[in-house]
């Protein structure tokens, strides 16, 4: 079976395909920059959202699964219909390629994005509500509804909603605390209250092995995340860790820093650095795949290979 896998150079899509290699599939890789992958042998470029459907119809050549990994995410000149078109009207088209040409399944990585936003504090599991608050969550959960009318009635197709995702090369939030821990800057750990699920690269790419592999129908969604959430403070002692450098964390009460944000319109990202948000893997895990418990070590082990190639 071969399995067509986008935006195979990305940190997840780069797993993706060596899981998928190892479990012995034929894989199609497809990338916006496909020179980079041209040892691969079956490498194509990523069809634009404005390319014509014939161009997706091709990608689909003797393909029995697609693995849509693509998308746009924290880019900083991004606007909200680059987002659209990225993650919503480029996921549409490929789906109905996909539902056409292709006989298997449609896994769409997809985001805690599509369901809440930064500041939401509570447990995320299949049955939350999407309420997306940013333009990237709202372009995420405009791809899902796209699969989904691509393949109604088959049960082939599913988004799986990730958490902050790890691993070589991250970008965002988790990137930013990565900095912050890589400083002898003290750091106020009585604030740092907010509780993250976050899965590793490789994880996410296990759950997608595991999806493609799962006998019977699929689920509209499933969520992953780890076995334990950790504090955010957790989160930058174990990158400190494998930087080599002392936790630094001071018991500072949260009361000023709060204020201090008010004062200069910082409330979301105080809500952000303080919500609790705690990923339901239950689903996932009743069939068979095993949720990672071991993330302060692989932070650690991030951190300590980032040392080593500055």
């Amino acid at each position: 079976m071969k399995v067509l896998v986008t935006g195979a150079t990305g940190l997840i899509g780069r797993q993706v395909v060596s899981r998928l290699r190892e479990a012995g599939f034929d894989v199609r890789v497809v990338s916006r920059q496909p020179e980079r992958l041209s040892e691969t042998g079956d490498a194509l470029p990523l069809p634009g959202a404005d390319a014509p459907q014939e161009a997706f119809l091709a990608l689909m050549r003797d393909v029995t699964h697609v693995v849509h990994c693509a998308a746009l995410n924290n880019e900083r000149n991004a606007g909200e219909a680059d987002y659209r078109a990225a993650n919503a009207t480029l996921t549409g088209r490929l789906a109905k390629a996909a539902a056409a040409c292709a006989g298997g399944r449609f896994i769409y990585l997809s985001s805690i994005r599509a369901v809440a936003g930064p500041g939401f504090s509570g447990t995320i599991d299949e049955a939350t509500p999407p309420a997306p608050q940013c333009a990237y969550g709202r372009s995420k959960r405009e791809g899902e509804i796209a699969i989904f009318e691509a393949y109604a009635g088959r049960g082939d197709a599913t988004a799986l909603r990730l958490p902050p995702v790890y691993g070589e090369g991250i970008k965002g939030n988790l990137a930013a605390l990565m900095r912050v821990a890589d400083s002898a800057l003290p750091l106020p750990a009585g604030a740092l209250t907010g509780v993250r699920s976050l899965v590793s690269a490789e994880t996410a790419a296990g759950a997608v092995l595991h999806l493609l592999s799962h006998p019977g129908p699929l689920r509209p969604a499933y969520v992953a995340g780890n076995a334990a959430p950790l504090a955010i403070c957790e989160i930058i002692a174990a990158f400190r860790q494998g930087f080599g450098r002392p936790p630094r964390l001071v018991p500072v009460p949260a009361l000023p820093l709060r204020l201090a944000a008010t004062l200069l319109g910082k409330q979301a990202s105080w809500r952000a650095l303080t919500a609790t948000q705690i990923c339901d893997p239950s689903l996932l895990a009743s069939g068979g795949w095993t949720p990672e418990a071991d993330t302060v070590d692989r932070l650690r082990e991030l951190a300590r290979r980032s040392s080593q190639t500055r």
